[in-house]
């Protein structure tokens, strides 16, 4: 899938209705294409606390213009299997990640490199 409306598609042949009853559910999981626009911005939103987060955001159902229920699990479930295959966890994305020092360093640390390197420029003069 490569859009919300793809996905919306998806949703109105699985669970019938319109595809403006679910834009929004599928926008939500793509708008963190504004922050990476290849499929990374995946790694925001595209894994089961992601969807999680859907639904404690749009409840857990949503009313089609026909007026049947839907679960918004349902929905968020469908649009991850779409786009990655399976339900990723939070951790499928993360165990890829490089450590990167600004996230090993606590406050304190900082604030001795700090230290450290005002009391080097003082040194030097």
């Amino acid at each position: 899938m490569s859009t919300p409306y793809r996905h919306a598609q998806s949703s109105v042949k699985k669970h019938g209705g319109d595809i403006l009853d679910y834009m929004f559910i599928h926008n939500w999981f793509d708008e963190t294409k504004i922050v990476c626009g290849d499929n990374r911005h995946r790694a925001l939103r595209h894994h089961t606390f992601g969807i999680f987060e859907a639904q404690k955001k749009f409840g857990d159902t949503i009313q089609l213009s026909s007026g049947k229920h839907i679960p918004v699990r349902i929905i968020a479930e469908q649009h991850v299997r779409e786009d990655c295959l399976y339900l990723p966890t939070p951790m499928d994305y993360l165990s890829k990640m490089a450590m990167q020092p600004f996230i090993n360093t606590s406050r304190r640390d900082q604030e001795l490199a700090m230290e450290e390197t005002q009391s080097s420029v003082h040194d030097d003069r």
